[in-house]
């Protein structure tokens, strides 16, 4: 069966969340095997990496939940599809989705989402609008965790639609320690003034509530006060994102409990594989579960031991005691407790830790299998409007 069809990926705007970087990542698959690729997003910092030959972007405003931009946008991506005679539209936000869904019944096209998260609600009217991302042809959840959650809550809605899982993939070729030169780990040690005796622990992830940066710094004033550890770095890297009070309270946190010379912030760094190559533990401390967890899943492809929360998609992603530790949600002694164990643990432990996680990731969340898996359920949506 020819190949040859066209996708129209829209997500309101190109970052380095796991959202947005699958998007990327099949977008240049896709081109890979001799589709037309397409993207429609509001803007983002990993726009300059899209390979302009392979994927054609459009900017539109589709990251607004203004009622009548989504209709503006409607129109638009009309358009777009009828002039590039796309076969299937592919939302991965419930804003856009709202602009895709009507614009595929306009142009009688084919509809495709992805769950990327909980989607919570707390009334009848927010059910409504989330309900978007179960309207389409194909609903893609990203790990088993999101499954489940939307058999919970959405059972009324998923009547005869095709709701599968697609584990999400990291580029395992990018993420990979054999690549990372001996030079730019050097300029981090020197940025941050680290040594190798230095313990160095990294959170990555946005700076909001939700990812239990609080609880973080909780669980190293333990560390320090009663495993008596003062020798460790922790890098608290992620951007606020116009969050200044949190920001600001973080700080505050800090300083209190006297471990300014023992964390830093850092709002953003681009090579993140440098990152985890250059730090001894990786921890995700979110206190509401991850739908995936992708943090867990990049630590593991860099062969390093992941500390997180035991809820939400980690638990699918971390094998327990093999390629990283879960710990209790919310819990700082729960956390203290694993990192001091893994400062006490020796190198080879450690490093079987880490040999482990990459084949778990090879095995199960190459990003590889992700765009293979997704680009299959495109060719059958192709075949079945033929």
């Amino acid at each position: 069966m020819s190949s040859n069809f066209k996708v129209l990926q829209v997500i309101p705007k190109l970052g380095y969340g796991g959202a947005e970087t699958g998007c990327y990542d099949i977008a240049h698959y896709l081109a890979e095997k001799n589709c037309k690729s397409y993207i429609i997003t509001s803007g983002g910092p990993l726009l300059k990496f899209i390979r302009k030959d392979k994927v054609k972007v459009f900017r539109l405003p589709v990251h607004s939940k203004n009622p009548l931009l989504i209709l503006i946008n409607t129109i638009l991506i009309s358009l777009i599809i009828l002039f590039l005679r796309i076969d299937i539209v592919h939302a991965r936000s419930r804003a856009p989705a709202w602009s895709c869904f009507l614009s595929c019944k306009i142009t009688n096209r084919k509809f495709v989402t992805t769950f990327h998260g909980t989607y919570n609600f707390s009334n009848s009217l927010k059910k409504f609008y989330n309900s978007i991302m179960l309207r389409s042809e194909l609903i893609i959840a990203g790990s088993n965790f999101i499954f489940d959650h939307i058999h919970k809550n959405y059972s009324d809605l998923i009547n005869n639609k095709k709701l599968m899982v697609i584990f999400r993939g990291v580029n395992t070729e990018y993420y990979d320690n054999s690549k990372i030169s001996n030079e730019k780990i050097e300029k981090i040690y020197s940025a941050l003034r680290l040594d190798t005796e230095t313990f160095k622990i990294l959170l990555p992830g946005r700076l909001t509530k939700w990812k239990g940066q609080e609880m973080f710094i909780d669980s190293l004033k333990i560390l320090k006060e009663k495993y008596n550890h003062e020798n460790f770095k922790a890098i608290i890297l992620g951007s606020h994102q116009g969050r200044k009070v949190y920001y600001k309270k973080l700080l505050t946190q800090v300083e209190k409990n006297q471990l300014k010379s023992n964390i830093v912030f850092l709002s953003n760094f681009e090579e993140m594989p440098v990152f985890y190559y250059a730090t001894d533990v990786v921890v995700s401390s979110s206190i509401e579960p991850e739908a995936f967890g992708r943090v867990a899943v990049e630590a593991q492809a860099m062969q390093k031991p992941i500390l997180a929360s035991d809820l939400g998609g980690s638990k699918e992603t971390v094998i327990d005691g093999k390629t990283g530790f879960l710990f209790k949600n919310n819990n700082p002694d729960s956390l203290a407790e694993h990192l001091n164990n893994i400062i006490n643990m020796d190198k080879d432990k450690l490093q079987s830790i880490g040999n482990e996680g990459r084949k778990n990731v090879l095995k199960k969340f190459d990003v590889e299998k992700m765009c293979h898996s997704t680009f299959l359920e495109y060719q059958k949506l192709v075949k079945r409007k033929k």
